[in-house]
């Protein structure tokens, strides 16, 4: 077949500009405009004798360290911004490492870790030092055992107030005060405004004129507002399939979705963009623990937790037996 030079250099320029997602690519470009990211698939370098669990919360501290909390021997691991292994601590939470949030108050700055497995909340110093350990919440009448309590990520709100999410328990919000003293419970499992079915993640959303709860009420394939004292206020129910949890930056809200995308929503919850979408993964043999050869750079499998830095990249950390962590760089 002949080929002129003129289709040849088409024909180059065209698939210069298509999208990396073949398998083995080391790179690819996500979304448009200013939400460009270049996909950085297994972000960090991980020293000799530490492996990732299923890697399940991520935050970053004023000193930009990037933490993983991840369930493994290392669960909580900490690197710098360039991804060099700084140290890790937190063996305890080997089975259950779940959510993660970063809380600071004045200059000091916290962990609250949820620990659905052990049917815990702790807080810690980023050093691992425990400062105390919420239980199962016994003035909420809808529990008669500890082990009905399996709490999934936590927020704190401006005045200090704690709200505890029991994402994979009876699908309770537990509010308590800054000294983890209950105030109050709602919630419960349904699909009725104000019920919750898998309320996986818990925001402090501070976007509009007050600060609301947001709820990743992920089995009912929405999220769910409410006001700081528990009431209904509505719903975001478009553009999302199971919604994890959040952060937020600049009036912008990110959203990990478990089967296959990270979304981002404006401060009307309109959707700005979805990133590395991967259609009907979830019905993959095997989802989320598929192998290597079958995780396509510039495609997500399991997004669980994401979180932006100063600079507006987004930090993925993804369900998967074996982890997977990715960055996607702002162009």
């Amino acid at each position: 077949m002949n080929i002129s030079r003129r289709t040849f250099v088409q024909g180059v320029a065209a698939a210069a500009a298509a999208p990396m997602l073949l398998l083995g690519e080391k790179s690819a470009t996500l979304g448009s405009g200013q939400h460009t990211y270049e996909f950085v698939p297994d972000w960090g370098t991980l020293p000799n004798g530490v492996q990732w669990g299923y890697t399940h919360g991520v935050a970053i501290d004023s000193q930009h360290r990037v933490l993983i909390h991840n369930r493994s021997k290392d669960a909580v691991a900490i690197f710098d911004p360039d991804g060099k292994f700084i140290k890790s601590w937190g063996p305890d939470f080997e089975q259950g490492a779940h959510g993660m949030l970063l809380n600071k108050v004045g200059a000091d700055e916290f962990l609250y870790l949820a620990d659905p497995e052990r049917h815990l909340v702790a807080k810690t110093t980023l050093d691992g030092e425990r400062l105390w350990v919420l239980r199962y919440p016994k003035e909420c009448s809808a529990y008669q055992r500890e082990d009905q309590y399996k709490p999934t990520n936590v927020a704190v709100a401006p005045n200090g107030d704690i709200y505890v999410a029991d994402g994979y328990g009876l699908s309770w919000i537990h509010q308590y005060n800054a000294k983890a003293e209950y105030i109050r419970s709602w919630g419960g499992k349904g699909s009725a405004a104000g019920q919750l079915d898998c309320p996986h993640g818990i925001w402090i959303d501070t976007r509009g004129t007050r600060p609301i709860i947001v709820v990743a009420d992920r089995s009912n394939h929405r999220l769910q507002n409410f006001s700081l004292q528990g009431e209904h206020i509505g719903f975001v129910t478009g553009e999302l399939r199971r919604p994890c949890h959040f952060d937020q930056r600049n009036g912008e809200l990110l959203v990990p979705d478990l089967n296959g995308r990270v979304t981002i929503f404006d401060k009307d919850n309109k959707l700005i963009a979805h990133l590395g979408d991967n259609p009907e993964i979830w019905n993959t043999k095997g989802w989320p623990n598929i192998p290597h050869e079958m995780r396509v750079t510039g495609k997500f499998v399991s997004p669980h937790a994401a979180c932006w830095d100063a600079q507006g990249n987004i930090y993925v950390v993804e369900w998967i037996r074996d982890g997977r962590v990715t960055k996607l760089r702002r162009v």
